[in-house]
C-alpha cells in the first residue's frame, strides 16, 4: 500500500532476523499491513538496543537465536534500556524452556514461524494492547515440561564447555577452579539424565535451558 494511504499513525517495528530471506519476506509482509510500519532491520542481536534507541519502534520482533547477542538476552536489556518497547520474540524452535526465558526476560509475545503472517499482525497489534501473546501449543508444552532445573553457574559451564573446551579453558574463561567447573559439569549431567557433558549440553539446548 503506498506510503500515503497510511493511518497517521502507524505501530513501528524493528525486525531482528539473521536469515536474510526470511527477513526481507517478513518486512515485505509485515509492510504490506496498512498500520504496520518496519522502521529498522538487523542481522545480528549486537545492535539492537541500540537500534531502539535509535529508531524507537512500538514493538521490538526478535529471533531468538541471533549472532552475538540472543534474542533473549536483548529482550532482557531492553526491559531495563527501552520498557516502552514491546518485545515479541518470533523462532523457528518451540522450545518449552525458550518460552519461559522469554517471558522471565519481559518479553510481550513468543510465537513460531510457521503461522500466518496475518496472525504475526494481529499479534504485534494485540501486544500493543497490553496483552501476552503465546503461541497455545508452546503454552501447554511449557506447563507440562517444568522449570529448568539447571542453576544458571552449570548453564554457564555448559555453555562454556559446548564448543568442545576442555575443563581448563573452561576454568580460565570462568576464572573457576578446575574441580569447581567438574562438579558443576557432573550436576548438570546428573540434571539432564546424560552420559556426559557433550549429551547435557545437547538436552539442554533441546530444551531451551540454554
Amino acid at each position: 500500500m503506498p506510503r500515503d494511504h497510511r493511518p497517521a499513525k502507524c505501530i513501528r517495528v524493528l525486525l531482528a532476523e539473521d536469515q536474510g530471506m526470511m527477513r526481507g519476506a517478513l518486512a515485505l509482509l509485515l509492510g504490506m499491513e496498512k498500520d504496520i510500519e518496519v522502521v529498522a532491520q538487523l542481522s545480528t542481536g549486537d545492535g539492537i538496543v541500540d537500534g531502539v534507541l535509535t529508531h524507537r519502534p512500538d514493538v521490538a520482533l526478535l529471533d531468538i537465536e541471533l549472532p552475538g547477542v540472543s534474542g533473549l538476552d536483548a529482550a532482557a536489556e531492553l526491559r531495563e534500556q527501552a520498557p516502552d518497547c514491546r518485545v515479541l520474540i518470533l523462532t523457528t524452535f518451540g522450545r518449552p524452556g525458550y518460552l519461559r526465558r522469554a517471558m522471565e526476560a519481559g518479553a510481550a509475545g513468543f510465537l513460531v514461524k510457521d503461522g500466518p503472517v496475518e496472525e504475526l499482525a494481529q499479534a504485534i497489534r494485540r501486544v500493543l494492547t497490553g496483552e501476552t501473546v503465546v503461541d497455545p501449543a508452546l503454552a501447554a508444552a511449557a506447563l507440562s515440561a517444568g522449570p529448568n532445573p539447571l542453576t544458571a553457574r552449570e548453564c554457564e559451564v555448559l555453555k562454556a564447555s559446548a564448543d568442545g573446551a576442555t575443563v581448563a579453558d573452561v576454568a580460565a574463561r570462568l576464572h573457576l577452579s578446575e574441580s569447581t567447573v567438574r562438579n558443576y559439569l557432573s550436576a548438570a549431567i546428573g540434571k539432564t539424565g546424560t552420559r556426559n557433558r557433550a549429551e547435557a549440553v545437547r538436552e539442554a539446548r533441546q530444551q531451551g535451558w540454554l
